[in-house]
């Protein structure tokens, strides 16, 4: 039997529903070598002449078909309820429930009247199970007990489960080819939902109801769905944020502070990399304004722009995507609980956010950045082409080679300095730290107490068997933290602005457009949301996960699933240059991958949770270390000439230093974790290999001259 699934529509009482049912039946050598060959088929045609790729689908899918009868809940009345199992294999037995209430539930036995055939069954505490086996393709069940009936039509139309792979692939290909990460996600919906569309309609113009679909059925339900709605409108607050405390001069101000702390080389790095981390909401902000008001103190310490790019580009975001409070959360959490919302045996009592908390101990790449770059910057010591480049600053006063190339596209530059504008504080004003400092205290503090005011149970607090840290993580784990985020942005973004206008900084319609600017910051960030929450409907009706499972669940062991998620993910953003892109294509497949395999093994939920967790934080680190070395990387270039760098000689440098923690980060740190091995052993052990690789390797940079 082939791997097969279907898109079934059904008429519950007259009322429209659609179902998306699945099918996972293991193959067999022989059926596993034609998938792959299908497959290989497919991509050749694909990438030489997109053009016939349905044709050749739909030609093709003829071989692999197989015919399911399947339901997921069959409902009627207040009296009666009928439930079938997830599903139903042609010809296969499946048990049916029957649920009774009222004077039903009080009898021994019932009649009860299935397809026209009647059996006397039992009555057990008023329910009612028993086998049935479809035979036919297309039937309609109708299940009758005493003088309540109810009854389910459907049509089912098979779809070849293989096909399901491919929406999620051709966005990757897209993406690759391209190098735009939307109109390759809207490609990878339309395909899926044409391939829904035909087999439903059993014609061509299923392909054309398809496209109409990618709107009215997957963006728009996208948009709807109140948890991404959440979403979004906590991402623009926090833009908005961003914007005001910005112009007002609030961060300016941090800056200011920090950098008289600047003396030396040393210290100048070390100010950089400390400001990296207090800057820690936005990757952009971050790049944008420590990069661009701390070039001319590295310059004055003759620290080569360089250097002052690698570690404005480091720590802007892997700060950001490790901190719990910033505008990539909202879109981690959303990733997270899309696909945990698939998962039937997902433990109970674990929120997006607390999923998230519990996955940070794993982000090595992110976390050993940082601790890497501390080495660099107090050993005195660099290797590989920031050697020279530091050598060159010290030694001649030139901080940058000062090549033509330092801005290869003038239009990406002129965007560029739009978004530093927006940046700046406003002229004539004193900055004044106290202006970003507040706010983002609001913020931090904010989300605190909506965890602990949306989480907290007095039966959890008053259980003195518990620990103080067992509670708060009980506490998070049942908190609303999209309502956290959204009242804590709010009343920052609030706060932000009161302050702005009650020092007469801004007149209030400025105050609004500046606050609509941060907005429109994150336009972009949130299509890729949306149209990346889009795909993952994709593959939730067709099953996309449990064909990738049926293909490896019995020849991959899970302990390699976040090694190998690292490096998809960090190809994958190295190819795009888009951390979220990356995020957006891979959480809705390997998430519940790595949880079903890891079950499928025999694994206990306690012992696949640290698993999972580190897929998690392998796949966010993978993103963010593709997206380093990518020449193409927004960030990447954001931050080179925020710094004045010429952009390929930071990529040059950076490449070096990014692929040493990565690697060091997977071979001692993912891998061992993934065996089993602590984490506080595995975070010892990367740190070591990386402070030797920097004493041994590393060379001494003179001091300047």
């Amino acid at each position: 039997m082939k791997e097969s699934s279907l898109y079934l529509s059904a008429n519950l009482d007259n009322r429209r529903v659609e179902l998306a049912t699945k099918n996972i039946m293991g193959a067999q050598s022989t059926q596993r070598a034609l998938l792959l060959s299908a497959l290989r088929a497919f991509l050749v045609p694909f990438v030489v002449f997109p053009g016939k790729v349905i044709i050749f689908l739909f030609l093709a899918s003829s071989f692999f078909l197989t015919p399911i009868f399947a339901q997921e809940s069959i409902f009627s009345d207040k009296n009666v309820s009928v439930e079938g199992p997830e599903y139903f294999r042609k010809d296969h037995p499946g048990n049916i429930l029957i649920t009774l209430s009222d004077s039903l539930a009080l009898r021994k036995e019932v009649e009860v009247s299935v397809e026209g055939k009647t059996l006397i069954l039992p009555v057990n505490e008023g329910v009612v199970t028993f086998e049935y086996t479809p035979t036919e393709v297309k039937e309609k069940l109708s299940v009758r007990v005493g003088d309540y009936e109810t009854s389910l039509e459907t049509e089912v139309a098979a779809f070849p489960l293989w096909l399901s792979i491919l929406p999620p692939l051709i966005a990757i290909i897209m993406a690759l080819i391209f190098r735009e990460v939307i109109v390759s996600l809207f490609i990878g919906i339309f395909f899926g939902a044409a391939v829904l569309g035909y087999y439903q309609s059993g014609s061509v113009a299923g392909i054309f109801s398809g496209f109409l679909d990618v709107v009215g059925e997957y963006v728009i339900s996208s948009i709807t769905d109140p948890d991404h709605v959440s979403i979004i409108v906590f991402s623009m607050l926090i833009g908005g944020m961003v914007a005001v405390i910005s112009r007002n001069g609030g961060m300016q101000g941090i800056v200011n502070i920090i950098s008289k702390f600047a003396k030396t080389a040393v210290t100048g790095q070390f100010a950089t990399w400390l400001l990296g981390l207090v800057i820690f909401f936005d990757d952009y902000a971050n790049s944008l304004v420590v990069g661009n008001t701390m070039r001319s103190v590295t310059d004055r310490l003759k620290v080569s722009r360089e250097k002052l790019s690698y570690i404005v580009d480091s720590t802007a975001a892997p700060v950001s995507a490790l901190a719990f409070i910033t505008t990539w959360i909202g879109a981690e959490l959303g990733y997270i609980e899309d696909g945990i919302s698939q998962l039937h045996n997902f433990p109970e009592g674990l929120s997006p956010y607390s999923i998230f908390l519990n996955s940070v101990p794993y982000a090595f790449y992110p976390i050993l950045t940082l601790v890497f770059m501390l080495f660099i910057i107090f050993s005195r010591r660099d290797f590989g082409p920031m050697y020279k480049a530091e050598v060159r600053a010290r030694t001649t006063g030139r901080v940058s080679l000062g090549r033509s190339g330092n801005q290869e596209n003038s239009e990406a530059a002129e965007e560029v300095e739009e978004e530093l504008r927006h940046f700046q504080p406003l002229e004539g004003i004193r900055p004044r730290a106290f202006n970003a400092v507040i706010p983002v205290i609001v913020l931090v503090g904010g989300v605190l107490a909506g965890l602990l005011y949306t989480g907290y149970s007095q039966e959890v607090w008053s259980d003195t068997e518990l620990s103080f840290v067992r509670k708060l993580s009980q506490t998070i784990g049942n908190s609303n933290s999209y309502a956290a985020l959204i009242w804590a942005s709010l009343s920052a973004v609030t706060v932000a602005m009161i302050m702005t206008l009650g020092q007469r900084m801004m007149k209030l319609p400025d105050a609004v457009e500046t606050m609509v600017h941060g907005f429109k910051a994150m336009m972009g960030a949130i299509m890729i949301l949306i149209m990346a929450w889009s795909l993952q409907g994709i593959t939730n009706h067709m099953h996309t996960a449990d064909f990738v499972i049926s293909q490896l669940g019995n020849s991959l062991s899970p302990v390699w699933i976040p090694a190998i998620t690292f490096v998809l993910a960090a190809l994958i953003s190295f190819s795009t240059g888009s951390s979220w892109s990356t995020m957006a294509i891979l959480y809705p497949l390997m998430i519940p991958l790595t949880w079903q395999i890891s079950v499928n093994t025999g694994m206990e939920p306690a012992a696949a949770l640290p698993i999972f967790y580190n897929m998690v934080a392998s796949l966010l680190a993978g993103s963010v270390l593709g997206d380093h070395c990518s020449p193409i990387s927004d960030t990447t270039i954001l931050s080179s000439l925020a710094c004045s760098c010429n952009h390929v000689d930071h990529v040059r440098t950076q490449l070096t230093y990014a692929l040493t923690v990565g690697g060091v980060g997977t071979l001692l740190g993912i891998i061992p974790s993934a065996f089993g091995l602590p984490n506080a052993l595995s975070f010892i052990l990367s740190a070591g290999v990386l402070f030797a690789v920097v004493r041994f390797v590393g060379k001494p940079v003179p001091e300047a001259a």
